[in-house]
């Protein structure tokens, strides 16, 4: 059983990669493929919201 620490690392390292497709897909006007990449990245985002991480920070996207 993973402990909280390893869910929220686990977490982390999906939001950065999330947010580099996304990135990526912008850049390349992949409008269907940022929609879906923009779902995930909103779950993950709650997530750790909601375990108490401060995004300010390493929200490239910021929405």
């Amino acid at each position: 059983m993973p402990t909280g620490i390893e869910v929220t690392k686990t977490a982390l390292d999906d939001f950065k990669k999330i947010q580099e497709y996304m990135l990526l897909a912008r850049k390349e006007n992949a409008v269907e493929t940022y929609a879906k990449l923009k779902d995930e990245y909103l779950i993950i985002k709650a997530l750790l919201s909601v375990s108490g991480v401060n995004l300010a920070d390493i929200d490239k996207i910021k929405e």
